[in-house]
């Protein structure tokens, strides 16, 4: 994100020639070794130092051929060492490794954007967000992005490229920006682009709607959704125009047919109204009543032609709209993760959080506790130092533990119930 940045000294150094893997070696037994290398480490530990090292040098080993890999000839290959990388970034905070090699990775999803096809390419365009995510915000990731980011532009630009591919580049870019963009003016122009695409949702002056198939819809959720990730960063003047612009326009896309661009719509007007309560206390929108009336609607929405599934997916979140919107107010969320805990207490930091944890996934907690940019991004200070002996007694052990999920899968199956179809079958009688 635009800040202040210091210039490593390292460099971004080639990585030594080691043999590429075939097809079979980059099978989905090689990319299980990456998601499972934490539990590998554990057992290193109770080995001593020599497993734990040898441990780490096989891992290292195995990255050094996805990064190879990248470049072969066979498509089923780069997307294995691509989907391997993800998952080793996703998992494992790999920054002094990366940071000798982060060229030749820039390099690799490069070559895979432009040359790639369908499912390469969002997988190049994913692990792009992983390498930046690493790096931090500094001028190593800002390289990269340099790199990448008018490759993202071309492809959301260019109406005849792959349309998942379009998808997964609004996302990416989106993040990436977030994280190494060091001028909010480029940002700005990056939120723009996003605008275009999202923009083509709304209502058009004389009152009707563009029809767009499923796959369009889903190009404009993404471009929506990285377009309120960026918006948590824009100052107070540009957040005055913004809601100038877009917020008698955003409840058009409440009406809209598809239940994640309802609730994206929704979302971002929360983390509107928040922002703008930021920005002046005495905030008030024109419209409120009938925008909290849409909203009440959509939080009790009894529908008949709409699927029973999106309308459950969407009345707790429109709940929580309706709170944000009409009364200023959010339910804070806590998020624990080893000793620490963080509280989600706004719409900022939950899309923000939302986003990151679209990338690295189950490994989240693991970055909370170990990436130093995501702890300055939520601000949870240096990472915690715990030493094995804390660790082992902060465990519960099996019967606590089978207790625990006893009792949280009985409180589950109650407050399910309370939502189930409790009609039953009534017999004839004769």
């Amino acid at each position: 994100m635009p800040r202040s940045k210091k210039r490593s000294n390292k460099g971004g150094g080639q990585p030594r020639r080691v043999q590429p893997f075939s097809d079979e070696d980059a099978s989905i037994e090689t990319l299980s070794h990456c998601s499972s290398f934490s539990d590998s480490v554990s057992v290193a530990e109770e080995g001593g130092d020599v497993c734990e090292e040898a441990t780490q040098e096989d891992f290292e080993y195995k990255l050094k051929g996805f990064i190879d890999s990248t470049m072969d000839k066979s498509t089923k290959a780069r997307q294995s060492a691509l989907g391997g990388l993800k998952t080793a970034m996703a998992s494992k905070i790999l920054y002094e490794f990366i940071l000798e090699r982060r060229m030749t990775i820039t390099d690799s999803i490069e070559r895979c954007l432009k040359k790639g096809k369908g499912d390469e390419q969002c997988a190049a365009a994913s692990l792009a967000c992983l390498l930046c995510i690493q790096l931090g915000a500094g001028i190593e990731s800002e390289d990269v992005f340099k790199t990448l980011k008018p490759i993202f532009k071309n492809i959301l630009a260019d109406g005849t490229a792959n349309i998942q591919t379009r998808q997964a580049c609004a996302t990416s870019l989106g993040v990436c920006s977030l994280v190494a963009a060091d001028d909010i003016l480029d940002v700005y122009a990056t939120m723009e682009c996003f605008e275009s695409l999202f923009a083509k949702s709304y209502v058009k002056e004389d009152g009707t709607r563009s029809v767009y198939n499923a796959q369009t819809t889903v190009l404009h959720i993404n471009a929506l959704l990285s377009w309120t990730l960026l918006l948590t960063i824009c100052s107070n003047t540009e957040v005055k125009k913004i809601l100038k612009k877009h917020l008698p326009k955003l409840p058009s896309l409440l009406d809209c047919d598809d239940v994640n661009m309802r609730i994206a719509a929704g979302e971002t007007l929360a983390l509107l109204f928040e922002l703008a309560r930021d920005v002046d206390a005495e905030f008030e929108y024109e419209d409120l009543e009938s925008l909290c009336a849409k909203l009440r609607a959509l939080a009790t929405d009894g529908n008949k032609h709409r699927a029973k599934n999106d309308k459950r997916k969407q009345r707790p979140v429109f709940r929580d709209v309706l709170r944000a919107v009409e009364e200023g107010e959010f339910q804070t969320e806590m998020i624990k993760f080893g000793a620490e805990r963080m509280y989600i207490d706004s719409w900022v930091i939950k899309r923000t959080y939302d986003a990151f944890t679209e990338f690295v996934g189950s490994g989240m907690n693991y970055h909370l506790q170990a990436n130093e940019f995501i702890r300055n991004v939520f601000e949870l200070g240096p990472p915690m130092m715990v030493d094995a002996a804390t660790l082992k007694a902060m465990k519960i052990s099996r019967f606590e533990r089978h207790l625990y999920n006893a009792a949280a899968f009985k409180a589950r199956t109650k407050a399910r119930n309370k939502f189930r179809d409790k009609r039953v079958d009534i017999g004839e009688f004769i």
